[in-house]
């Protein structure tokens, strides 16, 4: 049958036969699948030609509508080993989805299954995989105990494992887990999720990822619940925590390599009532760059800012709420000044990314290395600038004062909600106002706002009764505003991808003697504004015109903004 297909593509034009030689030179019953990977020929082309040489449909199932009530007294398993899917109804009979034709036993089995005609269409096996992780869930193929796909494992642990030898140990070794796990990691390294979220519930296991800001619940497959113990357990196994511990709270590290892309990930397990709970936050090496001029800077911001990360000695905070990137830009600043004539040293907690040409120092407060430790000793190694991870406490505050005012250049975070919250912050640490004065050079607050998917955002005309008053109608032009819509592209979200907003205060004289009276963050964000100041809601309403964002978007990471 594989050689009728292959000698369709031939007669059709669509092979050469030195292609076709060339294609059996692979596995012999893959013929036509090998010539794809070659890329003699597309899949589609393929499948479109087989169709139309046996009398059958092809569908599109990227465009086509599936009614889901066909799914209804299915065998799952010939969705699962034999890629059927089940698309809608037709004369009273199942229209079912197949991506080969030539294969029969499978439609024969579903239609004595189903007691139902069945007609099959041909369709894409991609496709077809797509629909069924989609509505039966990610982990479903392993859960019907899928033989593990020839060829290369798709990720590969950089670390070797040891395990104790208990029962629950050995279930989370077996193959049919650890492949599971596997795909629950590799989706979310597709999805860009920024982290893994897995929680037991009275009704079974939760699995959500992180996407853009946003968590999204993952469709999984009831039977998944009889797992979750082992998949808790193969993930602790992994990270090299405790399996046994199931009382305390417990933090590891995992570091794999997914379609040849190295990832760290970060793992939290804390017990709750109905099971442990787990969060994952994945850093995806291959997808950062560390540019400071792509991070999304307006023109003045980043000449601005790029002028004053080279000042001689001072502090420069970035503040924002965890996961608004504050470490990019922190790190692409550093090695945007980095050279040989400038020593720099990082306390981080933890070390996120590994920089080359810079020094850096994993922060363990259980062995008492704190970040005010750890930067006492870094001023004894002359350095010229130094990152602190983030002002937690007076003693680090303190410190980086000191460290400033000896003449090194000191760059940390701060928790807060806008740029002129940082002064009142560490005033509010017990630091001297006069020395947060004469020390804090400069403040950029930020957030991250999704992007329009480019490929389904919808343009309008925006009425001017529906946007808050501080929208700036004048910018606008009478050009279009844009909405998100929702496409495959980007899962039906409408966005895809996110940039920041930024809002840089710099210390002026009237900025310092504020802040040296213990003026509240109203008084000094007030005054900053003044001296012409651009506000985290002004360049979130600038990307929104520029036709980047929505005004939705803009509304939900602002709210509260407007001066």
């Amino acid at each position: 049958m594989i050689m009728h297909a292959a000698e369709i593509l031939c007669r059709r034009g669509l092979l050469t036969s030195q292609q076709l030689e060339q294609s059996r030179s692979g596995d012999p019953e893959s013929i036509v699948d090998n010539a794809v990977t070659l890329g003699y020929v597309s899949a589609r082309e393929a499948l479109e030609a087989i169709a139309d040489e046996v009398g059958l449909d092809f569908i599109d199932l990227r465009t086509a509508e599936v009614d889901l009530s066909a799914l209804q007294g299915f065998p799952q398993k010939l969705i699962y080993r034999h890629s059927l899917f089940p698309i809608g109804w037709a004369d009273g009979g199942l229209r079912v989805a197949t991506p080969d034709p030539f294969d029969l036993y499978p439609l024969d089995e579903a239609c004595a299954a189903t007691g139902k005609t069945v007609t099959p269409v041909v369709a894409e096996r991609a496709e077809i995989n797509r629909l069924v992780k989609k509505h039966l869930g990610v982990g479903s193929e392993t859960i019907e105990g899928l033989v593990a796909a020839a060829g290369e494992e798709e990720i590969e642990l950089l670390e070797s494992i040891e395990t104790d030898g208990s029962e629950l140990s050995e279930m989370a070794q077996e193959a049919s887990v650890v492949r599971l796990v596997n795909e629950i990691l590799t989706e979310a390294v597709d999805s860009r999720a920024s982290d893994i979220h897995i929680e037991s519930q009275s009704d079974g296991l939760v699995i959500r990822y992180r996407i853009d800001g946003i968590l999204h619940p993952q469709p999984v497959p009831p039977e998944i619940t009889r797992f979750q113990a082992a998949i808790i357990s193969r993930l602790k196994i992994m990270a090299r925590l405790n399996i046994a511990e199931k009382r305390l709270p417990q933090d590891g590290r995992i570091r794999l390599r997914v379609h040849g892309r190295e990832v760290d990930i970060r793992l939290s397990v804390i017990p709750m009532i109905h099971g442990e709970g787990l969060v994952m936050r994945v850093l995806d090496k291959s997808s950062m760059v560390f540019d400071l001029k792509g991070l999304g800077m307006s023109t003045e911001i980043y000449n601005r800012f790029k002028s004053l990360i080279r000042i001689p000695h001072g502090i420069i905070l970035v503040t924002g709420p965890t996961g608004s990137g504050k470490t990019t830009t922190l790190y692409s600043s550093l090695l945007e000044i980095k050279g040989p004539e400038n020593k720099i040293i990082t306390t981080e907690d933890p070390v996120e990314y590994q920089l080359d040409g810079i020094n850096q120092i994993q922060v363990h407060s259980k062995i008492g290395l704190t970040f005010a430790a750890s930067l006492r000793s870094i001023l004894r190694h002359d350095p010229d600038i130094v990152l602190v991870g983030e002002i937690r406490d007076l003693e680090t505050a303190e410190n980086a004062t000191q460290a400033s005012l000896t003449g090194h250049l000191v760059f940390s975070t701060l928790h807060t909600n806008d740029a002129a919250g940082a002064f009142t912050r560490m005033v509010d640490m017990g630091v001297e106002p006069f020395l947060v004065a004469g020390t804090v050079e400069a403040v950029m607050a930020q957030r991250l706002l999704r992007r329009l998917c480019p490929h389904c955002k919808e343009a309008y005309q925006p009425d001017r009764d529906e946007l808050p008053k501080d929208f700036p109608w004048d910018e606008l032009n009478g050009e279009p505003l844009y909405r998100s819509v929702g496409c495959r592209e980007c899962r039906n979200v409408g966005y895809s991808g996110r940039l920041g907003i930024y809002e840089l205060l710099v210390s002026s004289e009237p900025i310092r003697e504020l802040a040296q009276a213990r003026a509240s963050s109203w008084d000094i964000r007030r005054a900053a504004v003044s001296e012409g100041m651009r506000t985290l809601r002004m360049d979130a309403w600038d990307k929104a015109v520029a036709g980047v964002t929505s005004i939705d978007e803009v509304l939900r990471v602002t709210k509260g903004e407007a001066l």
